[in-house]
């Protein structure tokens, strides 16, 4: 009995290690993105994340969620092959918000190793 149990913890943690050697695993270009100073007259502003799937399994994203409701972020829904690009669209609008310094962040949620990585936008937007 005790041999039987052995026997399958060891398959089961050898199934377990050779499942994650085939995992997506995305890079991002960049993290973060500084629109800079812009006017109130203009607050809407555009900007994208691209990725490259270096995993060894199709790269899904399950979610993409800004912080706020004036950062609207969209994407493939398709899997990314791997060693393919990716993209994530995102879109500040200003419209209405107080002036200043602003700084957004966007969750990305995937299938990959890193389950959820993080991107920021940040700008300042002066007064008319």
């Amino acid at each position: 009995m005790k041999k039987f149990i052995l026997m399958t913890l060891l398959l089961v943690f050898g199934l377990t290690f050779a499942t994650a050697q085939n995992q997506a695993e995305i890079k991002f270009d960049k993290v973060s993105y500084d629109f800079g100073t812009f006017s109130e007259n203009n607050p809407v502003h555009k900007t994208t994340f691209t990725f490259t799937n270096v995993g060894k399994a199709p790269l899904v994203i399950n979610q993409v969620v800004a912080s706020c409701g004036c950062t609207i972020p969209r994407y493939d829904k398709r899997p990314i092959a791997p060693g393919q690009k990716g993209s994530i669209d995102v879109t500040y609008n200003g419209t209405g918000k107080f002036p200043g310094h602003f700084k957004k962040s966007i969750t990305v949620r995937t299938n990959g190793k890193n389950e959820m990585t993080r991107l920021y936008i940040e700008g300042v937007m002066e007064s008319k």
